[in-house]
């Protein structure tokens, strides 16, 4: 079979320290965390919490909610920006602080497909990109600038 011109994507990743962000992306981070407490996860055990730091300083959470009829349970990240949509409706978003304490592998804690297809719509729909913190611990927190970069081809409509 003859080879046809290739199509790369990147995924561009950069790891901080919790001291090494700004003050407001720190506490977003302890929002983050502190929400995932807030989780509801009997069946899966895996607790989730986001926080969303919106353009005029206010800060939405979310936790992931199971529900016995899966799956109409929700991930924490799309809790948070749903959420946003809902009571801040035309106010962009800044940025996603994601953390879950039962991820213990030495890796990225990416999250699904679905959350990711949800912060890219949330992109496009504001005109403006949203910086993704992926957090591991205070020492490894891993930063895209865009969730474009967790989702290179996206649906469109």
């Amino acid at each position: 079979m003859e080879k046809r011109n290739k199509i790369s994507v990147q995924c561009e990743l950069f790891e901080y320290s919790l001291q090494e962000l700004n003050l407001e992306e720190q506490k977003l981070v302890h929002m983050a965390q502190e929400a995932s407490e807030t989780a509801f996860a009997p069946y899966s055990k895996f607790k989730v919490g986001a926080a969303a730091l919106l353009e005029s300083g206010e800060t939405v959470i979310g936790s992931n909610q199971e529900n016995a009829a899966y799956p109409s349970g929700l991930c924490a990240e799309r809790v948070a920006l749903f959420a946003c949509g809902a009571q801040h409706h035309g106010t962009t978003i800044k940025s996603l602080a994601v953390y879950t304490p039962s991820f213990t592998r030495d890796e990225v804690p990416m999250p699904c497909g679905s959350c990711r297809q949800v912060m890219q719509q949330s992109e496009y729909h504001q005109g403006a990109p949203i910086r993704i913190l992926l957090i591991v611990s205070d020492t490894r927190i891993y930063i895209a600038d865009s969730a474009e970069v967790l989702l290179p081809f996206p649906f469109k409509f």
